[in-house]
C-alpha cells in the first residue's frame, strides 16, 4: 500500500494542470498522478487542434466563459515561461450566408459579455487577413492562437516532478473505494490517499460511478476526423478560419486551422465512435457500444439531432462532402488538396434527457472530486480549471 495525500487519476491536460496548480499552492503535499497509458496526453489532449480559444462562444456566466478567458491568458504565460512554441495569431469567424448574420450578432454580444475583444469586419478586411476566405461578413478575434498541448503536458509532467510530485504512467485504476480515506487499486499496486480527483476524460463517468453511484451523466465518444492541406496548398490559409457555429450544437463545425508546425488542418466532423477510444471506423468495442445503446439519453439525443447527425456521417463517409463543407469557407480547396490526418475522440457528457452538456461539469463527495465533462476548450482553460478544482479540493479535510 502506497500512501499519499492526494491522487489525481488521469494524465491528460486537466489532471496534469490540477496537480501542477496544487503543488504550486501547496508544495508540502504528496501528490500522485496516475495515468493508464505509457505517456501523458495520449487521448483527447494529444489529438486536438492545438487552438488557444478566446472564450467568445460560451454562454455568459458559464464555467466555460469564465475559465476559457482566464485560462487562455494563463496558458499563454505558461508557454512563455517554459519556452513552448505558441502564436497568438487571431482568427476569423466567417458568415457565408444571410442566416449566419444574426448568429454573428449573438457572438458579438457574447464577446462583450465575456470580456473578449472581437470586431466585426467587412469583406475587404476579411480578404486582407485571409485572401482566400469566402464570406459576407466576419468577426476578427485577435486573442485566439495556437500551441502544442502535447508539449504543454510533457512540460507540466516535468514541472510536477520538479515540485516533488509523482506521475505514474502505464498504471490503470481498477477500483476506487471511499471511506475514512480513499483506497485506489491499480495495475501497479494499491494507493491510499486522503483526497482523490478523477479527470478520466473518455472514462470519466465510469470513474465517477465508483464513488458516486447516483451519477446520471454518461460519456458519448464522438470521433472528430481531420484532413490536412497538402504542403503546396498551405498558402490558402494564413491562420484560423471558422464558420459561424450552430448555437444549439456544442461543436464548432468544420474549420481550417494552422498548426504550430505550419501544417493546415481541416475539420473536424463529429460522429459517434464505436469505442471510447475509437479513432477509426474499425475500432469497435462491444462493451462501449452496448453502453451507448442501453442509454436512454442516446436515443433521445439521436431523435433530437438526427438530421445534423446524418450530415456529419455523410461527411465522414464522403471526402467530396467534406471538401464541399470546406469550400464554403475557402472555395479554392479541391479534393486533391486534402490528405488524411489522425482523428481525435471527444468525451462528451450526455444527460438522461438526451442533452449534450455544454458546460464543464464536476461533482463532489466527502473525499473525491469527479470531473465529469471537460470537452473543448478544456485544454485552453486547463490551468484555470485546475485552480478551480484545487479550490474545491482544499475545502475538504485532508
Amino acid at each position: 500500500m502506497q500512501k499519499t495525500d492526494i491522487v489525481i487519476v488521469g494524465g491528460g491536460i486537466v489532471g496534469l494542470a490540477t496537480a501542477h496548480q496544487l503543488l504550486k499552492q501547496q508544495p508540502n503535499l504528496q501528490v500522485t498522478v496516475i495515468e493508464k497509458e505509457p505517456a501523458v496526453a495520449a487521448h483527447q489532449t494529444g489529438h486536438n487542434s492545438g487552438v488557444l480559444h478566446s472564450g467568445i462562444y460560451y454562454k455568459p456566466g458559464s464555467h466555460k466563459a469564465r475559465l476559457a478567458t482566464t485560462g487562455r491568458a494563463a496558458m499563454v504565460q505558461f508557454c512563455e515561461e517554459n519556452d513552448i512554441a505558441h502564436d497568438v495569431c487571431g482568427k476569423v469567424i466567417v458568415a457565408t450566408q444571410d442566416l449566419d448574420l444574426p448568429r454573428l450578432d449573438i457572438l458579438e454580444e457574447r464577446a462583450e459579455a465575456n470580456g473578449v475583444s472581437a470586431r466585426r469586419i467587412d469583406v475587404g478586411e476579411l480578404r486582407e487577413m485571409e485572401p482566400n476566405a469566402a464570406g459576407i461578413a466576419a468577426l476578427h478575434v485577435p486573442a485566439a492562437g495556437i500551441t502544442d498541448y502535447g508539449q504543454v503536458c510533457r512540460t507540466m509532467a516535468d514541472n510536477i516532478a520538479g515540485l516533488g510530485g509523482v506521475v505514474r504512467t502505464g498504471t490503470r485504476v481498477t477500483s476506487i473505494d471511499e471511506g475514512s480515506t480513499v483506497r485506489i487499486e491499480t495495475t501497479g499496486g494499491d494507493f491510499e490517499a486522503s483526497l482523490v480527483v478523477t479527470c478520466g476524460g473518455l472514462h470519466s463517468d465510469r470513474l465517477a460511478l465508483q464513488t458516486s453511484p447516483e451519477t446520471t451523466e454518461r460519456i458519448m465518444p464522438f470521433r472528430g476526423e481531420y484532413f490536412e492541406l497538402a504542403p503546396d496548398r498551405r498558402h490558402l490559409v494564413n491562420n484560423l478560419i471558422y464558420p459561424v457555429p450552430d448555437p444549439d450544437f456544442p461543436f464548432l463545425g468544420v474549420h481550417l486551422t494552422r498548426m504550430i508546425d505550419g501544417s493546415i488542418h481541416a475539420g473536424p466532423n463529429a460522429v459517434l465512435a464505436l469505442a471510447r477510444e475509437g479513432y477509426t471506423w474499425g475500432d469497435i468495442n462491444v462493451k462501449d457500444l452496448a453502453e451507448v445503446l442501453r442509454n436512454p439519453g442516446w436515443w433521445r439525443l439521436a431523435r433530437n439531432y438526427w438530421k445534423t447527425g446524418m450530415g456529419e456521417y455523410y461527411r465522414s463517409l464522403s471526402k467530396r462532402a467534406f471538401v464541399k463543407a470546406l469550400q464554403r469557407l475557402v472555395p479554392a480547396v479541391q479534393l486533391e488538396d486534402l490528405v488524411a490526418s489522425p482523428a481525435g475522440v471527444r468525451a462528451q457528457a450526455v444527460s438522461r434527457e438526451g442533452s449534450l452538456l455544454d458546460d464543464f461539469v464536476w461533482s463532489e463527495t466527502d473525499r473525491v472530486v469527479n470531473v465529469l465533462n471537460a470537452p473543448s476548450p478544456a485544454a485552453t482553460a486547463s490551468l484555470a480549471i485546475g485552480d478551480t478544482i484545487v479550490e474545491r479540493l482544499l475545502t475538504h479535510q485532508l
